[in-house]
C-alpha cells in the first residue's frame, strides 16, 4: 500500500508546495498585482465575470481582460490543488466556467460588431438566426484539464443573409457573416499574444474536419451526418454540448441541434458495429504515441494516451454508451465518472469495476494536471526530473516510489478492463466458462474471412446444405463485403463449435435461419461476433426450443441479454424494473425525447427483454413453470402500473394529479398464471365525484389500452381483453366502483351470472390510487395537495380493501349447491362443445380429466364452500386450493393432493408443447395417471351420488 504523508492534505504543514511549479512563479512574477483581484476560495462563474470586469476597468481591452483572467485562475487553481488537497471537481469546474464565460463573451462581442457593420443575420421568415458554439470532448463533458484545448464546432440555425446597413449596403450571405464571427472570436480566444492565450481552440472535429468551413449551418450538419458521418465521430459527438452564448442556451431553438445530433450517436438497436471502428480509432492513437515516443522513451510515460491512460477510460466508457444507448437513454451522458456510476446500475459494469475505473480517473487526471501546472504546457508526459516526479507525489500525498507503484496499478487495472472490451488478449472475463472458445475467438474479429465456397466446404453436412441456399440468396449477395464476412465468419465459428461438440448441427442449422431476416441489421452480425458467450448462449437457446427462436426474431434486440453474468442466478425484481423505466423516461425527458412513440418502444423494449431474460430461465430450467408464471404475472402488473402512471401524465383533460382509479386482473392475470404471450383480462373502475369523471376515465382508458395493445416498430405489449366487465361487451369500458359492486353483489336489476361470479374467484387487485401517484426522478411519489391526496373523501379511497371486501361478499354468499352443480357442469359442456378434441387423443387442457375439469372443479369448491370455510377464499391459485379443499375435508384424503399434482404435470405438458410450437393433444396411452386422478375429482364432486352432494 502506498504511504500516504497526510490523509486529509498533501501539504504537511508546508504551505509552499505550489511554488515548485514554474509556472506558478511566472504567474507571481508578472501578475502579483491582478493577483488579488479574484476573490478568495475556489473560482465561481460569478466570481470570474467580476474580475473580468474589474480589468477591464483598468484599461484592458477584452481580450487582454481574458487572459489574464485566465493567467489569476490559473494560480488558484494551482495552490487549491497542491497545497490544499482539492477534489478534481473543484479543478475542473472553474475551468469550465472560464470557457465558457470566455467564449460568450466573446461570440457577444464579435456579433455586435458585425451586427453594426452588416445587420444581423436573417432566417427564411426574416427571424434572427442564432449562433450555437458546440463545445466537444472535455469541454462538452464539463471536465477539461487545467491546460486543455477547446475542440469547438460553430453551427447556425439558418441560411439567408443578413439585414445589412438601413441603406441597404453591408449585406453578407450568413455564411459569411458567421465565418468572420468564428475568426474575430479566435481573435480574443485562442490567438496568442504578450499575455499568452485564454484557450486554445482546435475546429478539427467540424465537418469535413480542416477541409471544411469554420461555421456549418444546421442543414449542412444534418446532411453531413447522415451521409457523411463517420462511426468516430458518434464517440466525438457523444459529449456535444451548446455551451454558448448562454442567451441561446434556454431558448427552444437550441433542441433543433438536439434533434440532428441525437439521432446520428444514437441508433435505434443495439449498435455493434462501432467495435471495429474504436478498434481503428484506438490503434491510430497507440500508433501515433509509439511514433512520437520512437528515440524518446521518456514519452512512453504518456498517462492520457498510453496503455492504461485516461482515453482508455473514456473510451470504455464511450463504447458502452454509444452501442447501447439507443435503447437505453439513461446512459445518455456526458461526464466520465457519472457514466461509469450509470452503467454500473444499468448492469453492464460490475459496481466495483466502475468504482476501480472512476478511481483510477481521478488519479491519472490529477497527475495530469501537476504535469501541466510545472510549465503550462499541453502534455501528458510524466517529467523525467526525480524532482519533478517527488513533487508530483508529494503533492498527491505520497511518496515518490510510492506514487509510480500507484500510478502502474491504475493504468494496468485500466488497460486490462479495455482489452477485455475490445476483445484483447486480457479478455478473460469475457470468455468464463470457455465461452470464447480459447485465444482463437479473440482474433476472430480481426481475422479474414473465407469465400463463400471455401466456407461450405468447412462445414457439416446440415449446415453446407443449408448454407448452400446463400449462392442465390439476394439479402446475402447484397450485404457489404464487411457484414458479409462478418456472416461467413460467424459460420466458420459455428461449425468449429459443432465439431467440438459444444453445440448439435440443429442449433447451427436454426442460427442460420434465424440470421437471415435479420442481415439488413447489420449490428446484430456485429453483435454475435464480438460476444463469443452471447453467440453461444444463442445456440443452446435455439437447439432447446422453437418458439424462443420466434421469440428472438421478432425481438432481436433482447439477444444481448445473454451476456449478463446475472441472467440465469436472478428473478424478475417489480421494483428494480419500474425504477429502471423512470430512469429511462427522466433521460428522455431530459433531452425532449419524451414522446408517445418513444414511450412506447421505450415499454416493449423493456418488456420484451424481461421476459426474455425468464425464458432463458426457463429453457435452462432454472426456475419452475409456477415461477415462469409468478415472474410473468408480476412483470404484466409492472407494465400496467407503469403505463397507466404515464399515461395519466400525459392525459390531456386530466382534472387532477392522480387519478381515482383501478383495474382488476381476471383469469390468468388475476390468477397468477399468465404464459408467453397471454392476453389480459382486466376491468377499470373508478371512484371520483367530478362531474365530468366518467368522460375523464373513459378517455383514459382508451388511451391506456391504445398504449398496451398498439403494434409499434418494437411490436406490441399485451393483447387487452375487457369482456368481464359489468354486462360484458356491452357494458360500459369504465364504471364507477359502485356500479361495479352493486353488478356483482346482485343489488338491484342489472346483476352479474354465474359464470362472472365462476371468473371472481380468480379476480385480484392489480392497481389503484396509492400505485399511480405521481414519481419524481429518483422515483419517490411527489408531496400531494391534500386536496387531491387518494385518502380524501372525494374518491379513490381503499379501492384494493373494498374490492377485497365485494369478492369475498361474492364468492361466500349462500348458494343452492344443487343449482351452482348444475350451472357449472352446463358451462364446462359448452367449453367442451367449443374445442372438439378427436377421440383418439388427450388434450391436456380440454379433454376430460384435463386441466378445465381441474379448474371448474375448484371453482365450485370455492363458490359453494368458501362461506364456511374461509381458507378457500383467497385467490391461490388451483393447485394451493385444491390442497386446502382436502384439508378442509371437501375431499376424500389424497384426492386433492393427486389433483394438485396431475395438474401441475399437465401444466408443464402444456407449457413445454408450447414452447416447442407442439400441439398440447398426446395419445390416449399417456398421461394415464394424470387424467385419472382429475376425471375421479371431477366425479367426486359433481356427480349426484357423490358425498358431496
Amino acid at each position: 500500500m502506498p504511504k500516504h504523508l497526510n490523509e486529509s492534505s498533501p501539504t504537511t504543514g508546508d504551505r509552499q508546495l505550489a511554488e515548485h511549479s514554474r509556472f506558478f512563479q511566472r504567474l507571481h512574477r508578472r501578475y502579483a498585482e491582478q493577483l488579488p483581484l479574484l476573490p478568495a476560495g475556489v473560482p465561481t462563474r460569478e466570481s470570474m465575470n467580476q474580475t473580468c470586469d474589474a480589468l477591464m476597468s483598468q484599461g484592458h481591452d477584452l481580450g487582454a481582460a481574458l487572459r489574464i483572467l485566465r493567467q489569476i485562475v490559473m494560480e488558484r487553481l494551482i495552490r487549491l490543488d497542491c497545497e490544499d488537497g482539492a477534489p478534481l471537481d473543484d479543478i475542473t469546474l472553474p475551468v469550465r466556467h472560464l470557457a465558457e464565460l470566455a467564449l460568450d463573451r466573446a461570440v457577444t462581442a464579435a456579433r455586435a460588431d458585425l451586427d453594426t457593420r452588416h445587420g444581423a443575420p436573417l432566417g427564411p421568415e426574416g427571424e434572427p438566426v442564432q449562433l450555437w458554439v458546440v463545445g466537444m470532448g472535455k469541454l462538452g463533458a464539463r471536465e477539461l484539464n487545467v491546460s486543455s484545448d477547446i475542440d469547438l464546432i460553430y453551427v447556425y440555425e439558418h441560411d439567408g443573409e443578413t439585414a445589412g446597413q438601413p441603406d441597404g449596403r453591408g449585406k453578407l450571405s450568413n455564411h459569411e457573416y458567421f465565418s468572420r464571427a468564428v475568426k474575430a472570436i479566435y481573435t480574443l480566444v485562442g490567438e496568442t499574444t504578450e499575455h499568452g492565450f485564454v484557450f486554445r481552440v482546435d475546429l478539427a472535429l467540424r465537418p469535413n474536419g480542416n477541409s471544411g468551413p469554420p461555421a456549418v449551418s444546421l442543414t449542412a450538419l444534418e446532411d453531413y451526418l447522415q451521409v457523411q458521418g463517420r462511426e468516430w465521430e458518434r464517440f466525438a459527438w457523444l459529449k456535444s454540448r451548446v455551451v454558448a452564448p448562454r442567451a441561446c442556451l434556454s431558448t427552444p431553438n437550441v433542441q433543433a441541434l438536439r434533434g440532428v445530433v441525437l439521432p446520428f450517436v444514437f441508433r435505434r438497436y443495439l449498435d455493434y458495429n462501432v467495435f471495429d471502428a474504436l478498434r481503428s480509432l484506438h490503434r491510430q492513437i497507440r500508433d501515433h504515441a509509439a511514433k512520437r515516443s520512437a528515440g524518446h522513451p521518456e514519452r512512453a510515460n504518456d498517462v492520457k494516451l498510453s496503455r492504461g491512460g485516461i482515453r482508455e477510460i473514456e473510451f470504455t466508457v464511450q463504447l458502452l454508451q454509444v452501442v447501447r444507448g439507443g435503447t437505453f437513454p439513461e446512459l445518455r451522458c456526458r461526464p466520465t465518472l457519472e457514466a461509469l456510476q450509470r452503467l454500473a446500475r444499468a448492469g453492464l459494469m460490475p459496481q466495483e469495476t466502475a468504482d476501480a475505473l472512476a478511481a483510477a480517473y481521478i488519479f491519472l487526471r490529477k497527475v495530469e494536471h501537476r504535469i501541466q501546472y510545472l510549465d503550462d504546457q499541453q502534455t501528458h508526459v510524466l517529467p523525467t526530473s526525480d524532482d519533478d516526479l517527488c513533487w508530483i507525489g508529494q503533492t498527491m500525498g505520497v511518496e515518490c516510489s510510492d506514487f509510480l507503484r500507484e500510478l502502474d496499478t491504475h493504468r494496468e487495472l485500466v488497460a486490462q478492463e479495455f482489452d477485455t472490451l475490445l476483445g484483447g488478449e486480457a479478455q478473460s472475463k469475457q470468455c468464463n466458462g470457455g465461452s470464447c472458445k480459447g485465444p482463437r475467438a479473440a482474433a476472430m474479429a480481426s481475422a479474414p474471412a473465407p469465400e463463400l465456397e471455401t466456407l461450405l466446404e468447412q462445414l457439416p453436412p446440415k449446415i453446407r446444405e443449408r448454407a448452400a441456399e446463400w449462392r442465390s440468396n439476394q439479402r446475402v449477395q447484397s450485404l457489404r463485403d464487411e457484414a458479409r464476412a462478418r456472416l461467413f465468419k460467424l459460420v466458420q465459428r459455428t461449425a468449429r463449435w459443432v465439431a467440438e461438440g459444444s453445440t448439435t448441427e440443429d442449433a447451427a442449422v436454426r442460427l442460420v435461419g434465424w440470421l437471415e431476416p435479420l442481415l439488413r441489421r447489420e449490428s446484430y452480425l456485429a453483435l454475435l461476433l464480438e460476444r463469443p458467450l452471447v453467440h453461444e448462449h444463442l445456440l443452446h437457446l435455439l437447439g432447446t426450443a422453437k418458439w424462443p427462436a420466434r421469440y428472438m426474431l421478432q425481438h432481436p434486440g433482447v439477444i444481448d441479454e445473454l451476456a449478463s453474468d446475472a441472467l440465469m442466478s436472478e428473478r424478475f425484481v417489480p421494483s428494480d424494473f419500474e425504477h429502471e423505466l423512470e430512469l429511462r423516461l427522466a433521460a428522455l425527458q431530459s433531452t425532449g425525447e419524451d414522446d408517445d412513440e418513444n414511450l412506447l418502444n421505450l415499454l416493449r423494449r423493456a418488456h420484451h427483454a424481461e421476459t426474455f431474460r425468464t425464458l432463458a430461465r426457463d429453457v435452462e430450467h432454472r426456475i419452475t413453470v409456477e415461477q415462469v408464471a409468478d415472474d410473468l404475472s408480476a412483470l404484466a402488473d409492472s407494465v400496467l402500473r407503469v403505463t397507466s402512471r404515464w399515461c395519466w401524465n400525459r392525459l390531456k383533460n386530466k382534472h387532477r394529479e392522480t387519478p381515482q382509479f383501478a383495474i382488476i386482473g381476471y383469469g390468468k392475470l388475476g390468477g397468477k398464471e399468465l404464459g408467453y404471450g397471454s392476453d389480459l383480462d382486466i376491468v377499470f373502475v373508478f371512484e371520483d365525484d367530478d362531474e365530468n369523471a366518467a368522460e375523464i376515465y373513459a378517455a383514459f382508458v382508451r388511451k391506456l389500452i391504445n398504449w398496451l395493445s398498439a403494434k409499434t416498430g418494437e411490436g406490441d405489449l399485451f393483447e387487452i381483453d375487457t369482456a368481464l366487465r359489468p354486462n360484458g361487451n356491452s357494458g360500459l369500458l369504465v364504471t364507477s366502483f359502485k356500479a361495479y359492486a352493486d353488478y356483482q353483489t346482485q343489488r338491484g336489476s342489472n346483476t352479474a351470472w354465474t359464470w362472472e361470479h365462476q371468473a371472481m374467484t380468480r379476480a385480484r387487485f392489480i392497481l389503484g390510487t396509492e400505485d399511480l401517484v405521481p414519481l419524481d426522478a429518483n422515483g419517490q411519489p411527489v408531496a400531494q395537495d391534500a386536496s387531491d391526496a387518494p385518502d380524501t373523501p372525494a374518491g379513490g379511497l381503499h379501492l384494493r380493501e373494498r374490492f377485497d371486501a365485494v369478492r369475498e361478499a361474492v364468492i361466500t354468499a349462500p348458494r343452492d349447491s344443487t343449482a351452482l352443480r348444475a350451472e357449472i357442469v352446463t358451462m364446462r359442456q359448452r367449453v367442451s362443445n367449443a374445442h372438439v378434441v378427436p377421440a383418439n387423443a388427450f388434450d391436456v387442457k380440454h379433454s376430460p380429466g384435463g386441466m378445465v375439469d381441474a379448474e371448474f372443479t375448484v371453482q365450485y369448491l370455492v363458490l359453494s364452500h368458501s362461506d364456511e370455510h374461509p381458507g378457500l377464499r383467497e385467490n391461490l391459485g388451483n393447485i394451493a386450493l385444491l390442497r386446502r379443499a382436502e384439508a378442509a375435508g371437501l375431499l376424500p384424503s389424497g384426492m386433492g393432493e393427486a389433483a394438485a399434482n396431475a395438474y401441475r404435470t399437465l401444466r408443464q405438458v402444456q407449457h413445454r408443447a408450447r414452447l416447442n410450437e407442439e400441439p398440447t393433444r398426446v395419445p390416449l396411452d399417456e398421461l394415464m395417471p394424470e387424467r385419472l386422478a382429475i376425471q375421479t375429482l371431477w366425479r367426486t364432486v359433481f356427480e349426484p351420488s357423490s358425498a358431496l352432494s
